[in-house]
């Protein structure tokens, strides 16, 4: 069973935003000769990297609820300039759109498992995607989807 990721998406205020963020580091990577991943820096290194890098997902909260969750490729350990040891999250090029689920402000990230992540939108049922996202999280809240 693959282990996953949570963690806030500060900055973006939607979907869009963040697939624009993903969008823009892929054209730089792929400009540079690199793969088209986008990375993730954070200070503490996970301590469960084989699950984790066993099909695991960063699932993003934005917002105030997880919407979207992009693949664990690889996780980098690495000294910066000021000899503090951090972690890149090296992220597939595709954001997934999720089932919204509500979540609590929280500093860093958790771990989250399968059984807490909150199933794909593709996954929900013919028509749920192409529903707008505002109808969607409203129907979430009443417990209709």
């Amino acid at each position: 069973m693959a282990l996953h990721l949570i963690k806030l998406c500060v900055g973006a205020d939607s979907i869009d935003d963040l697939r624009e963020w993903v969008a823009e580091r892929a054209l730089r990577a792929i400009a540079a000769g690199l793969e088209p991943h986008s990375v993730h820096t954070t200070r503490m290194v996970p301590k469960r990297m084989e699950e984790l890098l066993d099909g695991g997902s960063l699932y993003w909260v934005i917002k105030g609820q997880v919407q979207a969750r992009q693949k664990l490729l690889g996780i980098e350990t690495f000294t910066d300039g000021e000899g503090i040891s951090r972690c890149r999250l090296v992220l597939g090029p595709e954001v997934i759109e999720t089932a919204v689920q509500p979540k609590r402000p929280f500093q860093g990230w958790r771990y989250y498992t399968e059984d807490d992540v909150p199933r794909d939108l593709t996954s929900l049922g013919a028509g749920i995607a192409e529903m707008p996202a505002d109808l969607r999280r409203e129907l979430t809240e009443l417990g209709l989807l």
